[in-house]
């Protein structure tokens, strides 16, 4: 063990290991117990390196100038540092301000101009249009109104009922929507924000259900991972249980029916759409009907540092029998996770606060 004199200074460190045992000896002998871990993530290797060698985790932390509480970390050999750099610039779990431009557009576009130029498509748009006040929201000056409509928006995608938070859900989606990383995500918020206990179950029928980066990450967060055939019920009192299933089909909705027949047999009521929103609207579409046919009770958006629009969302958020449940705006399976679904694509499509 290194004395504290060895340690590095304050700063935000970034390194590669192979497991988690080496993040944590790292973090502690290297960075101290005042660490805090920003983000995990798994890493592949590249060309003929991913023959022969599992994916890694890049792991970055930061030391706080002043001294924090300590954090206790579990018991593991040390091991070599694989890369560091002290000079990264910070991650957060926030999304980044973004500069409004909509008011600064020509004003002869008028209202529904401009809410075309956000990305808002013609269903949403047609939704407002038909509205009892949106005579009266073209009478406002333009910047008003703006403000208006992003509140009459969200209004709108609230009207629900508030539902419990889930605790026996599946989160199901097509291949290549990031499926596994939103279950992660969401199982970094239970555990770390909300105290909350509980399993993964992974299974796979047919065809193979890749499992990435979850065995590693769930070890991490000290979450047992069961395979199926197993017992699915809550392990500890309260307990959630989340399923990491196969990948459905958006365009043979026969090929999901051992998957939905599995959702009905284990009674899991709670199902978790998850959608790539930088694919197409018809791509989006399809894996929406095909989420919606199995049963989807929530949704999740991924990849959204990759859509310069968000417009196109609201669409999905006037469904009153999904409710969203957060959007991943990053890579990083321990943030990058905005819970605020409404507030956050009216931050970046709308002006909510002019006067």
């Amino acid at each position: 063990m290194s004395s504290p004199e060895s340690r590095l200074a304050p700063g935000t460190y970034k390194f590669t290991v192979k497991s988690v045992e080496q993040a944590v000896a790292l973090i502690r002998e290297k960075l101290g117990p005042a660490a805090r871990v920003l983000s995990v993530r798994s890493v592949e290797s590249t060309g003929l390196k991913k023959l022969f060698s599992g994916p890694k985790l890049e792991v970055i932390a930061q030391i706080d100038p002043a001294a924090a509480a300590p954090v206790p970390f579990v018991a593991a050999q040390p091991s070599t540092l694989s890369a560091v750099s002290s000079d990264l610039a910070l991650p957060t779990d926030a999304e980044p301000p973004q500069k409004n431009r909509l008011a600064q557009l020509p004003s002869t576009l008028g209202l529904s101009g401009l809410l075309r130029r956000s990305g808002i498509t013609e269903i949403a748009l047609n939704r407002l249009q038909a509205g009892p006040n949106w005579n009266e929201l073209n009478a406002l000056p333009l910047h008003r109104a703006l403000a208006e409509t992003s509140r009459l928006l969200r209004s709108q995608a609230e009207a629900r009922p508030a539902r419990a938070a889930i605790s026996r859900a599946a989160f199901i989606g097509a291949s290549g929507v990031g499926r596994t990383t939103a279950l992660c995500k969401w199982l970094a918020q239970d555990v770390v924000r909300r105290a909350r206990l509980g399993h993964i179950v992974s299974v796979e029928f047919d065809r193979p259900n890749p499992l990435g980066p979850l065995p590693v990450f769930a070890e991490a967060m000290g979450v047992p991972l069961a395979h199926f055939p197993c017992e699915t019920g809550p392990a500890v009192t309260n307990g959630f249980v989340y399923f990491d299933l196969p990948s459905i089909s958006p365009r043979r909705p026969q090929d999901n029916a051992q998957l939905a027949n599995f959702l009905d047999t284990e009674r899991i009521n709670e199902r978790v759409l998850v959608l790539n929103a930088a694919y197409d609207r018809a791509s989006l579409r399809n894996a929406y009907s095909a989420g919606r046919d199995l049963g989807a009770t929530h949704l999740v958006f991924t990849h959204l540092d990759e859509v310069p629009q968000w417009g196109k969302l609201w669409d999905y958020l006037f469904d009153e029998a999904l409710e969203p449940l957060f959007l991943a705006t990053g890579p990083s399976l321990t943030g990058d996770c905005e819970e605020d679904v409404p507030g956050a694509i009216v931050r970046r499509t709308l002006p909510d606060d002019q006067t």
